[in-house]
């Protein structure tokens, strides 16, 4: 049932609260809200503020009142400034309040990062949003600003968002004030910088994540979600190399050092000479062949099979990220040694096509053509790697 001020559907009613409530009205809305509940049975109640201007302590007396009648009492779409009524008052710790989002559109915007779980728009020349390919991305958004905080706090320079929006074209985004950033990506595309630059830039950057030491429980374990991967392709492997992957993976230590988790040139801004990440709903821990992995799964191993598609991931020819990993990773473990190099590649190759395995069978399918072309790939390499592999660790 729908009215002027209430909206009742499946035992939830929604009450819109709107201009001003103070000591003048604030009777008259609590008797509007009581002839609202006797509707029908309501398990839920829900404060649509989108149009309340003001409330004053006669009104947070009201909503003091339905919580004792309603645990779950929620507020929703509250302005800014009503918002700051609550929060300083204490309303915020008590009540699931939500403040109202800002709508935008990123039609038409320029794509200056890309991650696993969405894509970063440049919106202006001072700020940038990631709009989230989960359309109910709220939860998700909560957790990466948790992580970015947390390793701002750790000295990881890290962009911070500022603020949360709705997007036109559906879901949801994150606000980050970027002042003349460019990313990794755009700096090569740009011919500002050079491959060797940008190596030199990037391993900079990375070992600085590697270096910082994050609390158990503070974010994810990369080795957890190895397994994952490997224990989905279980029944697409051969038992024995199977058994010798899973094994590797497990013999790998517990390491408390951070990781990006999805570190690439579109990941990566340059802001006044400073490097930056962004993208950070990946961030966890684990040992830095899990990192490597990853990367060479960006610049090598998901274009491999087609590589007239790498312009429309990292925004440069698939010869140039290969010859970009093949910078990054002696600078990297520091060394010219090629057969060292090899080695810790094979190493990371073994993680990669692991996840690349599973991410075919996922997103591709067994039965596409393309899908058993890279099915066939994985297999071939985790066939040739895993015998000769006695750890994973370097």
């Amino acid at each position: 049932m729908i009215s002027e001020n209430f909206a009742y559907d499946c035992n939830i009613l929604k009450f819109f609260l709107r201009g001003r409530v103070d000591s003048a009205n604030a009777q008259e809305k609590e008797q509007e809200i009581g002839a609202a509940l006797q509707t029908g049975p309501v398990e839920n109640l829900i404060i649509d503020c989108e149009d309340l201007e003001y409330i004053s302590s006669a009104g947070l007396r009201v909503l003091l009142r339905l919580r004792q009648k309603f645990e779950d009492l929620k507020l929703i779409n509250v302005s800014s400034d009503v918002y700051e009524i609550f929060e300083m008052t204490g309303f915020t710790e008590m009540l699931d309040i939500s403040k109202a989002f800002k709508v935008i559109s990123v039609e038409g915007k320029e794509i200056i990062g890309k991650g696993a779980n969405g894509y970063v728009y440049r919106i202006d020349p001072d700020t940038v949003v990631k709009a989230y390919n989960n359309p109910d991305a709220l939860d998700d958004i909560k957790r990466e600003r948790e992580l970015a905080r947390t390793a701002f706090v750790l000295g990881v320079p890290t962009a911070i968002s500022y603020d949360v929006v709705k997007l036109k074209e559906g879901g949801y985004g994150s606000v980050f004030e970027l002042l003349d950033a460019t990313s990794f990506a755009k700096l090569l595309i740009d011919k500002q910088k050079t491959l060797d630059e940008v190596a030199k830039m990037s391993v900079d950057l990375l070992k600085i994540i590697h270096s910082t030491e994050i609390k158990p429980g503070t974010m994810p374990s990369m080795k957890a979600i190895a397994l994952d991967w490997a224990d989905f392709i279980k029944d697409h492997l051969d038992e024995a190399l199977f058994a010798k992957l899973r094994s590797l993976i497990e013999e790998v230590p517990e390491d408390y050092h951070m990781l990006h988790g999805d570190y690439h040139i579109k990941n990566v801004m340059l802001q006044n000479g400073e490097s930056l990440l962004i993208d950070m709903d990946t961030l966890c821990y684990g040992h830095p062949v899990f990192e490597l992995a990853s990367m060479y799964n960006a610049y090598v191993g998901y274009r491999e099979l087609d590589h007239q598609t790498s312009p429309s991931f990292l925004g440069i020819p698939y010869e140039d990220q290969v010859a970009l990993w093949n910078k990054i990773l002696p600078l990297y473990l520091d060394t010219t040694d090629e057969a060292r190099i090899r080695e810790v590649e094979s190493k990371a190759m073994i993680i990669g096509y692991t996840r690349i395995f599973r991410r075919t069978i996922r997103r591709i399918g067994v039965d596409t053509e393309f899908g058993k072309k890279q099915i066939a790939l994985c297999k071939e390499y985790l066939g040739r790697l895993l015998p000769a592999t006695d750890t994973l660790t370097f």
